[in-house]
């Protein structure tokens, strides 16, 4: 029986190849999308995912969700941020690892009419079986719906996270930007009650893809196959320049993997159950602060410390060639 699940999103590209996943997957149903701030404004992230909702063919409802944080921007008080991987030069051109719109059509469809809290307090409420949270941008919107009913907790199976980093961050020396951008809303949503497990960067920098498999993609011949291989390309070039993986010609596609473990958990290694904390102040603002001591009390997340790549890969690969089905 496929999984119900809400994807909430800020599409840039990685989100992309998981809102194509999502679609594609036998194992998925695919209830809606939430857009949130986070890689773009709150415009972009929600046609960025209009235009994969509509390049797919998909009937699926799309909610746009908060345009800020809880309390980021309401002090001063942060350290400036370093994503040194966001960009890279080829020649004069500067090349975005998220462009602020997707090289696809315009979108012609149009989000609900309501927003995504509102969406997830009434959609839960009404809920005759649990549904699975997939969150892959900030946790703004899950946060504040959180806050709108704690009860809804009792609707959710379990709330997938990308976000957070153990060994390797990516916007500050502890921190990842998605964790970061809402670190408050990030502890209230893994306290929250629910199962939560949170796919790192430490699992996606070792689920990676390369340019092997984007030529994998290509030869499938479909328009996600396609899509996927141009914008893992995009995301390779930049890390190549300013964050290279320990795999040659290789990048994270982050969001992606969240789609992949409902699919095949085991695409996740080292997964451990541990107490989690995220940081709020100082070089600790947007930390995933995580105990792996045996003896911890309060367990709230399962952590992914590892994945793997070729699995992964063999996931997408078969899932993109569902895409000649269903054209």
């Amino acid at each position: 029986m496929s999984k119900k699940i809400i994807l909430d999103v800020d599409t840039g590209s990685d989100d992309a190849v998981a809102i194509m996943a999502a679609i594609l997957s036998p194992d998925i149903q695919l209830e809606a999308i939430c857009s949130v701030v986070g890689n773009k404004d709150l415009d972009k992230t929600t046609e960025n995912t209009l235009r994969v909702v509509e390049l797919m063919g998909a009937d699926v409802p799309v909610y746009r969700g908060c345009r800020t944080p809880f309390a980021k921007w309401l002090s001063s008080d942060h350290i400036v941020p370093d994503r040194r991987e966001c960009k890279a030069k080829d020649g004069d051109k500067v090349i975005m690892i998220h462009e602020d719109y997707l090289d696809i059509p315009a979108a012609s469809i149009k989000e609900q009419e309501i927003r995504a809290v509102e969406f997830y307090v009434k959609y839960l409420r009404e809920a005759s079986e649990p549904v699975t949270i997939v969150a892959v941008g900030p946790l703004t919107n899950v946060a504040a719906a959180l806050l709108v009913d704690e009860t809804i907790v009792d609707k959710i199976e379990e709330i997938v996270i990308m976000g957070g980093g153990y060994n390797i961050t990516n916007t500050t020396p502890s921190a990842e930007f998605n964790i970061w951008q809402d670190p408050e809303a990030a502890q209230r949503v893994i306290h929250c009650g629910a199962k939560v497990t949170i796919v790192p960067l430490d699992a996606t920098h070792a689920a990676c893809i390369t340019l092997d498999d984007c030529k994998r993609f290509r030869e499938i011949g479909t328009v996600s196959g396609n899509f996927a291989a141009e914008l893992c390309e995009q995301r390779i070039f930049v890390h190549n320049a300013a964050q290279p993986l320990d795999v040659p010609d290789a990048a994270a596609v982050h969001d992606a993997l969240c789609i992949a473990y409902l699919i095949d958990p085991t695409v996740l290694k080292d997964v451990r159950h541990a107490h989690v904390d995220i940081g709020f102040r100082d070089y600790s603002e947007g930390q995933t602060i995580v105990d792996c001591r045996y003896y911890t009390e309060d367990k709230n997340c399962y952590y992914a410390f590892d994945g793997d790549r070729f699995k992964f890969a063999d996931i997408l690969c078969d899932l993109f060639a569902r895409d000649l089905k269903r054209r």
